[in-house]
């Protein structure tokens, strides 16, 4: 026998029941992209890694140490499985000239890699969902995405998750605090660990993301960015809070969150929780008005998002959330496989009416179907609220009993083969349940 192939540490089977909780997950989603008029884009999973080089920022962890590159063997290609999927909606967004008659509202569903240490929340190949708005300056449409990821966690009931918000402000800005910033760390640069005084002169800012308990103190009394911000940079920050007060959406300042990608400006913010440990973050994006003139396109607004797939389902188990798992309206018992042909007929009438049936199936032939008594333990264990007997007195009859597998009093009628739509939708299960 030959050796048991794995898969790839940190790229993970999903596999039943557990797929039922992403399939409803992703059908939440679209209902409420498609309320919030945001449309599906699918971009993909490789791009040229000069993308990434240009749209994430070549000093980020993930430009420097995460990604999947390599090299297109028949043309040189540089090429990367995608670690994020902004910039390829971006590049997308771009190359199409979709901007060409106003602005566009998007969302996409996908898997995401990186190469890092696997471990709870974080693994190698990850799934986002994630929202973009392209093309609108305006401060409101920070805010409509942040009540849409807000809307998202009460539609699939996840609690204990609280927003932070900061500014970026702009270039200007942004440079004026950087040089506060060098000429504060450089004072305390016996402090700095060695990523830190790598950062020192290339890229700052995101030393006050280290996670090095060692600086917290320093980075706690460095000069913040927000002290930066001019009159305009301000005012885009009080439109997007007003909103989020308006519509009961707590949210606290966070001064030292700065994102770990170079693209955002102005507004950004992070959806975290503390059930998860060291991985809090389940959402997180913000403004990036210059990304799609650093990839080579017309120059224009961009606001956006992405949750990871993976920490919002572990939080929603972590708080004992009822997920609704696939479960079939009926389970057809069948004790004779020579009534199959007919059986079968009414089943696909049943399905083409909407109605979720398992059929059982076994050994048709000389062995039979099994008993009865053996059907009705799978009819159980299958979930299904109603059993479907065609047994040959039923067939003889012309008839099919539907009995209660879930009343506790297994109440049961029979119903003609002929005419299904006149009685599939009483075997219907209510929506949240299917």
């Amino acid at each position: 026998m030959a050796d048991k192939i794995h898969a790839v540490k940190g790229m993970n089977d999903i596999l039943p029941p557990d797929s039922a909780r992403w399939e409803w997950l992703e059908g939440k989603v679209r209902s409420l992209m498609a309320r919030y008029a945001y449309r599906n884009i699918r971009t993909p999973i490789v791009e040229p890694t000069q993308l990434f080089v240009r749209g994430i920022g070549e000093v980020t962890d993930i430009v420097e140490k995460e990604m999947y590159s390599f090299e297109d063997r028949l043309n040189g290609e540089a090429l990367t499985l995608r670690p994020e999927n902004t910039a390829g909606v971006v590049r997308a967004v771009a190359e199409h000239s979709m901007l060409y008659e106003g602005g566009k509202r998007l969302y996409y569903m996908g898997p995401m890699f990186r190469h890092e240490r696997p471990q709870r929340g974080r693994y190698r190949q990850f799934h986002q969902i994630g929202a973009e708005a392209l093309g609108f300056p305006g401060a409101e449409v920070d805010a409509e995405l942040i009540l849409l990821a807000q809307a998202l966690w009460h539609e699939i009931g996840l609690a204990d998750v609280r927003l932070e918000l900061n500014s970026l402000g702009q270039p200007d800005e942004r440079r004026a605090h950087r040089a506060a910033l060098i000429d504060y760390l450089t004072e305390h640069e016996s402090q700095l660990d060695d990523e830190a005084r790598r950062r020192l002169s290339s890229n700052p800012l995101r030393i006050l993301d280290t996670k090095n308990p060692a600086m917290q103190e320093l980075v706690a009394a460095a000069p913040r960015l927000f002290d930066f911000l001019g009159a305009e940079s301000l005012a885009h920050f009080k439109v997007v809070t007003d909103i989020l007060d308006a519509n009961g959406v707590s949210w606290t300042l966070n001064p030292r969150l700065v994102r770990g990608l170079d693209y955002y400006n102005l507004t950004v913010f992070e959806f975290v929780t503390d059930r998860l440990g060291s991985q809090g973050t389940i959402c997180g994006g913000g403004r990036y008005d210059y990304l799609i003139g650093q990839i080579g396109g017309k120059d224009a607004p961009a606001v956006g998002w992405a949750l990871g797939v993976e920490r919002v389902l572990e939080l929603l188990r972590e708080q004992g959330a009822e997920v609704p798992g696939p479960v079939p309206d009926a389970y057809a018992i069948v004790p004779d496989a020579a009534v199959l042909p007919r059986v079968m007929a009414v089943l696909q009438a049943l399905r083409a009416t909407g109605v979720q049936v398992q059929m059982h199936a076994g050994a048709a032939g000389a062995q039979g179907l099994g008993s009865m008594k053996s059907q009705f333990k799978r009819a159980d264990a299958s979930g299904a609220r109603h059993a479907l007997v065609f047994g040959p007195d039923e067939m003889a009859r012309g008839e099919v009993t539907v009995k209660s597998l879930r009343d506790g009093q297994g109440a049961q009628s029979a119903h003609p083969l002929d005419g299904v739509a006149a009685w599939a939708a009483t075997l219907q299960s209510p929506t949240e349940f299917r």
